[in-house]
């Protein structure tokens, strides 16, 4: 099955959005919640296409491999944006979306 064989690709996603939505609300949490608008956008937007992407795989869609290439876009800009930030979160968030954006391009 489809999805057995992208279940690596999957489990990426589906951490990757797990960090995200954590990491959007710990923003909220920050000081200087200002700074941080631009990445809880971009956690909010990544969490969002990881789900689908990790629900397309699993489904075996045939737009599977396209909703990765532009899931992998979502994550890159997710983890480059985090990375701009000190706070352990963000940090944390930018490893799961560099690794989920990898899974992504592997599987597509």
């Amino acid at each position: 099955m489809a999805h057995e064989q992208n279940q690596s690709c999957i489990n990426a996603c589906n951490d990757c959005a797990d960090h995200c939505d954590y990491c959007a609300s710990a923003c909220l949490n920050e000081g200087n919640v200002n700074e941080m608008v631009r990445c809880i956008s971009l956690d909010i937007d990544c969490a969002a296409i990881c789900r689908l992407a990790a629900g397309y795989m699993a489904r075996d869609s045939e737009f599977a491999m396209e909703l990765c290439q532009v899931c992998a876009i979502v994550c890159e800009a997710c983890a480059e944006e985090c990375d701009k930030h000190s706070a352990e979160h963000c940090k944390d968030c930018a490893e799961a979306c560099r690794k989920c954006a990898e899974e992504c391009r592997n599987m597509a």
